[in-house]
């Protein structure tokens, strides 16, 4: 029997592509990200989904054959200004039960605000673990979606973003939030 492939869209999103892979059968996004200059076709997002995700690899991925799916819905709303479209899509992403619980926290960090790495580390239920919640933003195969961006230093710097810090500066803005702004 054939492997049915995951399905990609892109959506423009404060000015830059970002692509979401998606599982059909249950319409659970199971890696997203912006392409960069130096990315301009998003293929490390692939190549880490791969990695992490044997049976994606084996599946495979197809463009969207249209742009009015679930997924893309709730994309090009959110980039319209209803922050809270994405926050139902489901996600599906490997990772170890402490990540888990950091990407489920990241989950409920609400669009407009932003916290801590310690903050975070609480969130998930391990206040001492902050390498660890900073690991967990690290390897989040969903971005925008799991909103890593959402987290800053405690300083108030907005700290590291994979797709660059310009690019997390923009969505915060997007969402009302200034960098600086804690809960």
């Amino acid at each position: 029997m054939t492997a049915v492939p995951l399905v990609q869209n892109v959506v423009d999103i404060v000015g830059a592509p970002f692509h979401a892979i998606w599982s059909p059968e249950d319409g659970a996004v199971r890696a997203a990200g912006f392409a960069t200059e130096s990315d301009p076709s998003a293929e490390s997002l692939l190549s880490r989904l791969f990695a992490a995700d044997a049976d994606a690899r084996e599946r495979g991925v197809v463009p969207a054959s249209d742009d009015e799916n679930h997924v893309a819905q709730a994309l090009r709303s959110y980039a319209a200004g209803d922050l809270h479209a994405i926050d139902a899509l489901p996600v599906a992403q490997p990772g170890s039960p402490f990540r888990d619980q950091v990407w489920e926290a990241l989950r409920g960090v609400a669009p407009g605000r932003a916290v801590t790495y310690t903050e975070l580390a609480a969130r998930a239920g391990r206040p001492s673990a902050v390498r660890a919640a900073a690991s967990g933003c690290a390897n989040n195969l969903v971005a925008l979606v799991v909103p890593c961006h959402r987290i800053v230093r405690s300083d108030g710097g907005l700290g590291g973003y994979l797709f660059g810090v310009e690019l997390k500066e923009r969505l915060l803005v997007h969402e009302g939030a200034r960098a600086a702004t804690l809960v």
